[in-house]
């Protein structure tokens, strides 16, 4: 029986009739992502580079050199791994004479679900220091979606899409104390090597002789590779104030990375922010977070003709739904030691609840996060539920 774990390695996007408008993004955080992904105006890790690079001032000075070493992070579809076992499951060998018809009912089982599955890496070392705050990272990850719609007749359709990529990062940042306020401003540069693949997988193709990885990467592989730049500013007009307001601005991907045409494409975006971090004795720290990121609409709807078995076009539309670039969140710090912190975190992002929970213990770091991404857009709606997971050794 040829087994095809690999499709956890794969991904999908859209047929002809389907939606694909995933927001752009290089790394999700799940420490962020479990307070609804607002982070333009808050900042404090070393991923702040990721949505404002101006928020490495707010990495706490008193932890000196902060190093995130092997933070091995994964995401998954709520239902992803079952359709992936359902799909294995199938016999596909010669001694099956109903392989064709016993994978088709897989697939319409799950006709109209986007899956997704993902693992990264970011290792990082940051320092804040009284002149300046500053981070160097390195990102290693691998994403995909996949979407089964077999209502192409007899051989029905995986439609599919994954990349594979990683690169380097470096940010810092230097806060201005002004007559009113304090105005930190901070800048990365970031060289990313992608490989893209976007296609379509007939029937006959998931139960053919071909390995499954070897027929992708023939068909769809792309490769590319670009540099962005990031710059951002937080101002903090009363820091010694109880609510100790922030607003942030970002704009991120300038010249948009030269990957546009290919899946994981950066387009350059303009973010903006807002929080209030109110003093409570009871608790370590408690932030409360607004963003509405991507202000000019760049972020495109991109719609697939997968009619071709080996020619993939597709045309980008602008998208400009309200509720897909709003987001809120609440994080709330219990306790903050040198051997044990927790963190509590909810917020919306998209539309749909976010929670997540932090723990470090000693050298060992576990977040663990959900939110649900929005692939459809406007009236379109094609929700993804993910759960995220990481452990990191970090001090």
């Amino acid at each position: 029986m040829k087994k095809i774990i690999s499709l956890a390695l794969l991904g999908a996007t859209t047929s002809l009739f389907a939606l694909y408008a995933e927001h752009a993004s290089l790394y999700k955080d799940p420490r962020i992502m479990g307070m609804g992904g607002a982070n333009v105006a808050v900042g404090g890790y070393s991923t702040s580079v990721f949505s404002n690079p101006a928020g490495l001032t707010n990495i706490k000075k008193e932890h000196g050199y902060v190093v995130d070493l092997l933070s091995l992070g994964a995401s998954f579809s709520s239902d992803g791994m079952d359709f992936i076992d359902d799909v294995n499951d199938v016999e596909t060998s010669d001694i099956n004479p109903n392989a064709t018809t016993d994978m088709i009912n897989v697939l319409r089982k799950y006709s109209g679900e986007n899956f997704h599955v993902r693992a990264d890496n970011y290792t990082a070392i940051s320092k804040n220091s009284d002149a300046f705050a500053w981070s160097v990272g390195i990102l290693a990850a691998t994403e995909s979606n996949f979407m089964a719609h077999p209502n192409g007749g007899s051989q029905g359709l995986l439609s599919t899409s994954t990349r594979v990529y990683g690169g380097v990062v470096l940010g810092a940042a230097k806060p201005y104390d002004l007559s009113i306020g304090r105005l930190d401003v901070g800048m990365s540069v970031k060289y990313i090597k992608l490989e893209s693949y976007e296609g379509s997988l007939s029937v006959n193709d998931l139960i053919g002789n071909e390995d499954v990885d070897d027929l992708i990467e023939r068909k769809y592989k792309k490769e590319n590779s670009g540099v962005g730049v990031d710059i951002g500013v937080t101002y903090r007009p009363f820091v010694d104030s109880f609510w100790n307001p922030s607003f942030g601005l970002s704009v991120l991907n300038i010249g948009s990375m030269d990957m546009d045409d290919y899946y994981g494409g950066q387009p350059m975006t303009v973010n903006i922010g807002a929080a209030v971090s109110p003093k409570i004795d009871i608790f370590d720290k408690l932030v409360i977070a607004v963003d509405y990121v991507d202000l000019l609409d760049e972020n495109k709807l991109r719609l697939y003709d997968l009619s071709n078995d080996t020619v993939v076009t597709y045309k980008d539309y602008d998208e400009s739904d309200f509720e897909k670039r709003l987001r809120l969140g609440v994080s709330l710090g219990l306790i903050d030691t040198t051997f044990l912190s927790t963190t509590l975190n909810v917020g919306l992002y998209q539309g749909a609840y976010t929670a997540g929970i932090d723990f470090h213990i000693a050298v060992v770091r576990l977040n663990f996060a959900t939110y649900e991404e929005q692939v459809g857009t406007g009236d379109i709606d094609i929700s993804d539920r993910r759960y995220m997971g990481q452990l990191a050794i970090s001090w």
